[in-house]
């Protein structure tokens, strides 16, 4: 049998795959909501990986 080998990692290593975040802008909204705003990371484009894509023009990521 023959061993097995790994596929290379394709993980973004600048956010190690944690490509979106939610960041609090401190305080609430008259309705009780937190105020947030999401970060993606500048290398990947919130995707995670360094694979490239296509992406649709106008589709959200």
């Amino acid at each position: 049998m023959t061993p097995r080998t790994r596929l290379p990692s394709c993980i973004c290593p600048n956010c190690n795959g944690f490509a979106s975040v939610a960041v609090t802008l401190g305080g609430r909204d008259r309705h009780g909501h937190l105020r947030t705003i999401t970060a993606n990371c500048p290398a990947c484009h919130g995707t995670g990986t360094t694979r490239r894509t296509p992406v649709r023009k106008g589709a959200r990521a």
